[in-house]
């Protein structure tokens, strides 16, 4: 899943692509990289961002899913609201990619099980703004799973069949960087669910901040690629279905190598 951030502030690629017609350049150079998805997103959820208007989140996304759905782009929409989610499946999006599982609009799941898209079902307990007050665990991959049932079981009472629901521990939503290291070496009790499972690394802090420089300082969130591409291969080998990257190439060489390695030892 390679990500097109159509907004001035992501963390890591922010401005970038905040133009549509760069919007949907980028999109159509990662299906050529790799990409088998392309998640379109139009409001940042970087640690401390604030929310943007509706009718802001539809105009950046909308016509950027519409031109590459247009092109035959398997397009996901990154987006916590029913009604962009709405929108962007009636300009061909695929799947919605809901960071907040449901929470954030309560609508989300009615809109998802009348459109029959796929659902990515994230691990959520807040908004960007405060999460990290949220970080609070006694063991993480028990509780985040634990929750994600949960979450799982409100969105099928609603109407969403089981073989629509993606799931996704949300790494560095309400995490610290410890607790993202246990839920990625718990990739194969996560699987155990039932559903595909999303690993969202790329470019992340807790990165960063492993390959700190001498004096502590974080690595740049552009300089974190080739840990990414580490932890793809390995969460591709540890049995995940789907890994949501900046840099697509090189990862999709690591998915291609995690799959001859697993099918080599079966």
């Amino acid at each position: 899943m390679g990500v097109v951030n159509v907004t001035p502030d992501s963390f890591s690629d922010g401005g970038l692509w905040f133009d549509e017609a760069a919007a949907i350049r980028h999109g159509l150079e990662l299906v050529e990289e790799g990409a088998d998805l392309v998640d379109v997103g139009g409001e940042s959820t970087r640690p401390g961002a604030a929310r943007v208007s509706l009718e802001e989140e539809l105009a950046r996304v909308v016509p950027v899913i519409r031109a590459l759905a247009a092109e035959g782009v398997a397009v996901s929409v990154d987006t916590m609201r029913a009604e962009v989610a709405r929108a962007a499946v009636e300009a061909g999006a695929r799947l919605v990619n809901d960071v907040s599982g449901g929470l954030a609009d309560p609508e989300m799941p009615r809109v998802v099980a009348a459109t029959g898209v796929t659902y990515v079902v994230m691990h959520w307990r807040g908004h960007s703004h405060d999460m990290y007050s949220r970080a609070v665990y006694a063991d993480v991959v028990t509780e985040v799973r634990e929750e994600l049932s949960k979450r799982v079981d409100l969105v099928l009472a609603e109407g969403v069949t089981e073989k629509q629901i993606v799931v996704d521990p949300g790494l560095g939503f309400a995490k610290n960087a410890d607790h993202n290291w246990a839920l990625l070496a718990g990739i194969p009790d996560l699987a155990e669910m039932g559903f595909p499972l999303l690993i969202g690394a790329s470019r992340k802090r807790f990165l960063g901040r492993l390959l700190a420089g001498p004096d502590g300082t974080p690595r740049p969130f552009s300089r974190s690629d080739a840990a990414t591409l580490a932890v793809t291969a390995l969460a591709a080998r540890a049995g995940a279905w789907c890994v949501r990257v900046h840099e697509v190439g090189p990862n999709a060489d690591a998915v291609r190598v995690a799959a001859a390695w697993k099918r080599a030892g079966t």
